[in-house]
């Protein structure tokens, strides 16, 4: 299916709205780790699929065994670098709860010891295969988060809180990317990034402050659900009918969306800022009646 390209010159298309590239979006964004050093890792293990034909009948099972494991491998490496760039993203985040990484270097090893013995049945060769590899990728790769992160010192109960309500606020946040790509419409996608920008400021500050979620839970649940929704029903009916006025007026909820979130934010960092100006107040105070002076 071709794809609609929109911008300042297209039919349909809004001058204002950024280029990928621009300053506005590129803003706290890093290039992610999922490249194509990972995808290739899909590729490099095809020959032994191929060539696994041409042998006997054990030594093909054990090939492409070989070949399913280090598939898997590059899977659950895919999916660990995933999640530790969910987990470095964020300044409180737990630990991984599966190791992905560590387990795709030992799948790896896995993987390699086993086309090493269908190509070679012995023992030391398809052990020095699976050392090295399970060595060399995790050498690479390096290990996942070990540790939680931002939880020291805090009360557990109210970071676990903001730990749960973030989580499932970034799982509204990925299935409303899942779900525009189907739109077509590359200035929508932009769009919605900066939407999510927004929204994770206010999960940035919540996490620095648990005690902003009880005023934030409407907009991490509520309103990124109803975004969420908004989200995949105008993805699938723009996909189709490309109908200029859902865009427009789609495009205007995002915009409404991310005022009420920056605004919430802002007053959450004001809140603080009054809390700091009461404390430093009664601490003056408080050196006052000791018959300590402040500084001019």
């Amino acid at each position: 299916m071709s794809q609609r390209f929109g911008g300042k010159h297209s039919p349909g298309g809004a001058s204002d709205v950024p280029r990928a590239d621009s300053p506005a979006l590129m803003a706290g964004v890093k290039a992610s780790k999922v490249g194509a050093r990972v995808n290739f890792l899909f590729l490099a293990p095809v020959p032994i699929a191929v060539f696994a034909f041409g042998k006997p009948p054990v030594s093909m099972a054990i090939a492409l065994a070989g070949f399913g494991v280090l598939m898997m491998a590059a899977w659950l490496l895919r999916e660990g670098l995933k999640a530790e760039e969910a987990y470095e993203a964020r300044k409180v985040a737990r630990r991984p709860a599966i190791p992905r990484k560590i387990l795709a270097s030992v799948a790896t090893g896995l993987g390699l010891g086993l086309a090493g013995f269908a190509a070679d049945p012995g023992v030391i060769a398809p052990a020095v295969y699976a050392v090295l590899g399970t060595v060399l990728h995790f050498v690479s790769f390096g290990p996942d988060p070990l540790k939680n992160k931002g939880m020291e010192g805090i009360d557990q109960f109210q970071t676990n809180r903001v730990a749960e309500a973030v989580d499932k606020a970034e799982a509204h946040l990925a299935a409303m990317t899942d779900a525009i790509t189907r739109a077509g419409d590359r200035d929508v996608e932009r769009k919605v990034e900066q939407f999510q920008q927004d929204a994770r400021a206010m999960f940035r500050k919540v996490e620095d402050d648990p005690r902003d979620l009880t005023g934030a839970r409407k907009y991490m649940s509520v309103y990124l659900m109803g975004a969420r929704d908004a989200t995949v029903k105008f993805a699938d009916y723009y996909g189709r009918s490309r109908d200029v006025q859902a865009r427009t007026d789609y495009l205007a909820l995002l915009a409404d969306l991310g005022g009420q979130f920056r605004s919430k934010t802002d007053v959450m960092l004001l809140d603080d800022r009054t809390d700091l100006d009461v404390e430093i107040e009664v601490l003056r105070d408080r050196l006052a009646r000791e018959g300590v002076k402040a500084r001019s």
